[in-house]
């Protein structure tokens, strides 16, 4: 089997995301191990590593998106648009991708997955979280 690609694995990370996102709302039991294997054949530690640090950095996470989302709050985006906006944060602050990597990776789920308006929305927030971060690198 040929390996995928980060942006092709991205994809696979948002859809487990957005399965979980389900369970959870209608409290479904579930297996994060089984989740993600349910979507990828093969054992991938990108996957896993982004997977398991957006659930263990989900409060953190959703209280920097909610800072930046005007009026509204992550919970109130549909699942798909909360996993692409969840995976672009924690990639921003959690790991070394680059950062005009994980925003570009980002919108580019949301150009396939998200109308315009959120599309927009994810943007702001990513640069507004890009910006925070290189602020506080500096300082």
């Amino acid at each position: 089997m040929e390996s995928l690609t980060r942006s092709e694995l991205r994809k696979k990370i948002m859809t487990i995301l957005y399965q979980i996102g389900v369970y959870k709302s209608n409290k479904i039991e579930y297996d994060v191990d089984k989740v993600i294997a349910s979507s990828i054949e093969i054992d991938n530690e990108f996957v896993k590593n982004c997977v398991y640090g957006v659930i263990t950095n989900e409060k953190d996470i959703d209280a920097l998106a909610n800072k930046y989302l005007n009026k509204w709050t992550i919970n109130r985006l549909g699942f798909t648009d909360q996993a692409i906006l969840r995976l672009g944060i924690y990639e921003l602050m959690y790991t070394d991708t680059p950062e005009v990597v994980a925003i570009n990776e980002a919108i580019e789920l949301a150009k396939d997955y998200s109308d315009d308006d959120v599309r927009k929305m994810i943007n702001g927030v990513l640069d507004k979280v890009y910006h925070e971060k290189v602020d506080h690198e500096s300082k």
